[in-house]
């Protein structure tokens, strides 16, 4: 799935709910599982309307209920999101994404440490 355009923060916390689950959710369980945010039935329909138009999930009914399965997977998203965010604020540049987190107070040195031994891991896979 091609997603053209970022989720609104609403529609990412409904997806996030539904790529949480092992599989089709309903809309009761998202209620439950959401019911922190204080929607109401319209707002969740709404929200579930709006995937379903930009292809993110998929609906079958099954007896009197409806149930939401993710086309567009939790990785995939990410990729994009990861890909957007670097090219509106760093160019494309992942060096400068990191110079800017090195600034300041952004990274501890056991997170250095870390992102030290990922690098050196991935540099070892493409040999």
């Amino acid at each position: 799935m091609k997603l053209q355009k970022r989720l609104p923060d609403t529609e990412l916390e409904v997806m996030l709910a539904i790529w949480s689950a092992e599989g089709p959710v309903s809309r009761a369980w998202l209620e439950e599982k959401l019911s922190n945010k204080g929607w109401s039935r319209n707002t969740f329909n709404t929200y579930l309307t709006r995937l379903l138009e930009k292809g993110v999930i998929t609906c079958k009914r099954h007896g009197k209920s409806n149930y939401y399965t993710p086309v567009l997977s939790q990785k995939e998203y990410l990729d994009f999101e990861n890909k957007t965010f670097l090219g509106k604020l760093y160019n494309h540049s992942v060096t400068q994404f990191f110079a800017a987190l090195c600034r300041g107070e952004g990274i501890t040195a056991q997170e250095l440490d870390e992102l030290q031994r990922f690098l050196d891991e991935k540099k070892g896979e493409s040999k």
